[in-house]
């Protein structure tokens, strides 16, 4: 038998702020909350790294309004919980008429159990166009519990 030890291919890792939109000058963010410290732009903008919170518990809303009708190919969340143990449903969806309407992107559960699990990353790649208004709705703890919710980032292309 003849072989040979050839090297793994490497993986294509992405560069941070590869094709990421500028959201600073592209949309207005319309938040229902958010605490002092960690400010919605914290989880928008790649030179930022503190990620977005929540001043309370209960259900959030982080609205993105663009200025112009964008075309979206890829959504990468990030959401991380270090402290409690506890079931997290988001819903991301988008409107091509200013939020009179919208369609569901994806609703999904994430179980947070720290220590062993407190991070989800998410990537959605997809062919949106003429959106207008794209929406993440967060319910930190669906049981009810006092979570707050967060954001760590929140990238779009």
């Amino acid at each position: 038998m003849r072989k040979r030890l050839i090297s793994p291919a490497p993986e294509r890792v992405r560069p941070h702020d590869e094709g990421w939109k500028d959201l600073d000058t592209a949309a207005v963010v319309e938040v229902t909350s958010e605490e002092e410290d960690y400010p919605i732009e914290c989880a928008l903008l790649p030179r930022e790294t503190r990620g977005w919170r929540a001043t309370g518990p209960g259900t959030q809303t982080i609205r993105l309004v663009f200025d112009e009708p964008q075309r979206l190919r890829r959504i990468a969340l990030v959401f991380e919980e270090n402290d409690t143990k506890r079931t997290q449903e988001f819903v991301l969806r988008w409107s091509l008429d200013s939020g009179h309407s919208f369609r569901e992107i994806v609703r999904q559960q994430w179980n947070f159990s720290p220590p062993e699990t407190v991070r989800e990353v998410e990537e959605y790649q997809l062919e949106l166009s003429d959106v207008n208004v794209l929406e993440l709705i967060i319910i930190p703890d669906i049981s009810g519990g006092t979570a707050r919710a967060s954001v760590k980032s929140l990238r779009l292309s």
